[in-house]
């Protein structure tokens, strides 16, 4: 559709400028957060028509039951879950693991462009989408090939910093006009719809101590990529709020259940899973905390957009 690719202009664009800038900086966290979301629809007296768009912790690889093996999608991932529990009439689970923001409008393999998936009927849309675009994966990789250099300290955040800057902070920022976009053409196409942003769960021990060599980053990087990962977080509740979408939590809830934890009680499987799952993904549980989340959102619960 051509008003997907629209720029924003005059005090929108600014105020997009301004938030994007913020989401490095975090300074407008407070004001981001009381940004008003859209009207919650009423179904438009034909059921629930809900559309799931997302990366691979949205799609759930290696959870049972695997649906569609090409993008690793699972029937008990977090938008299965909700969509058993809210009822939907339709449910268009358009996930795929490895998507990117670039996947919103290209196909990947046999999947369609995930934005196809929207309509003017549809009522409700969650969309889990950065991380690729931050570069997760080759994060995980360049951190745990350095941590033998310095495993008490923190070689991959310096890294990160050698040249002057965190190239990660930067990655996230230039992410930002990315997730605008998105948003902007969710609304283009489903323009009734309730827009749900979903955040990425806690993947490291909040406290920041590590747990070599079950996952095998150096003591000192493990509170970086933590922070790493909470900048993002933030980032997407800001672009979220400024583009009448709400902002889902899944970090806070999923906080002591990292993949550092014991295999009874993690719901992110280090890189060596112990149960059903893609390395550093959420495990079933995980999608079941991830669903909650939503589901709290989406009866009116209290937690931060």
């Amino acid at each position: 559709m051509a008003n997907d690719r629209r720029p924003a202009g005059g005090a929108r664009g600014r105020r997009r400028t301004a938030v994007l800038g913020a989401a490095l900086g975090g300074c407008a966290l407070v004001a981001a957060s009381t940004t008003p979301a859209a009207a919650h629809p009423s179904d438009h007296g034909h059921g629930l028509d809900y559309v799931a768009l997302g990366d691979s912790y949205t799609s759930g690889p290696g959870i049972p039951q695997q649906v569609d093996a090409g993008c690793a999608r699972s029937d008990h991932n977090y938008p299965s879950l909700v969509a058993a529990q809210r009822r939907a009439t339709t449910f268009t689970d358009a996930s795929c693991a490895g998507a990117t923001t670039t996947e919103m409008w290209q196909a990947q393999g046999a999947n369609k462009p995930q934005l196809d998936a929207l309509g003017r009927d549809t009522d409700l849309v969650t969309v889990q989408i950065g991380g690729n675009d931050v570069g997760f994966g080759s994060i995980i990789g360049r951190c745990a090939g350095l941590s033998a250099q310095d495993p008490t300290g923190n070689p991959c955040e310096r890294s990160y910093k050698a040249s002057g800057y965190d190239e990660l902070a930067l990655a996230v920022l230039r992410t930002a006009p990315k997730i605008d976009r998105v948003l902007r053409a969710v609304h283009a196409r489903a323009p009734h719809a309730r827009v749900v942003v979903v955040g990425y769960p806690d993947l490291l021990p909040d406290d920041g101590v590590g747990c070599f060599p079950q996952v095998p980053f150096a003591q000192g990087d493990f509170p970086y990529l933590r922070d790493t990962e909470k900048r993002l977080n933030l980032m997407l509740r800001l672009v979220a709020g400024v583009n009448r979408a709400e902002y889902v939590d899944t970090y806070r809830p999923t906080v002591g259940h990292d993949m550092c934890k014991a295999p009874a009680d993690r719901w992110i499987e280090p890189l060596q899973p112990a149960s059903p799952a893609a390395p550093a993904h959420p495990n079933a549980q995980g999608e079941a905390a991830m669903a909650n989340a939503v589901l709290d959102r989406l009866a009116g619960g209290h937690g931060r957009r």
